[in-house]
């Protein structure tokens, strides 16, 4: 099953600065929006497969809180 992640992709003279919004740290770049969009998705496959490392090797899961400021 296909989950979807919300992105945000912000425009440069250099190309394509693109991050997951749901999931912290999750971020990559391209020449190209197409190009950006690509390495974002092989980012995502990436963050979320780690998952089980992450909490086998620190114990933890990753958690989301708000905050007021």
């Amino acid at each position: 099953m296909k989950r979807h992640y919300n992105i945000t992709l912000v425009e440069s003279e250099e190309g394509f600065a693109v991050w997951s919004d749901d999931l912290p740290g999750c971020c990559s770049q391209g020449k190209t929006r197409k190009e950006a969009l690509a390495n974002i998705k092989a980012a995502i496959r990436d963050y979320v497969a780690a998952q089980p490392e992450v909490v086998r090797r620190f114990g933890a899961k990753v958690m989301h809180e708000a905050v007021a400021v």
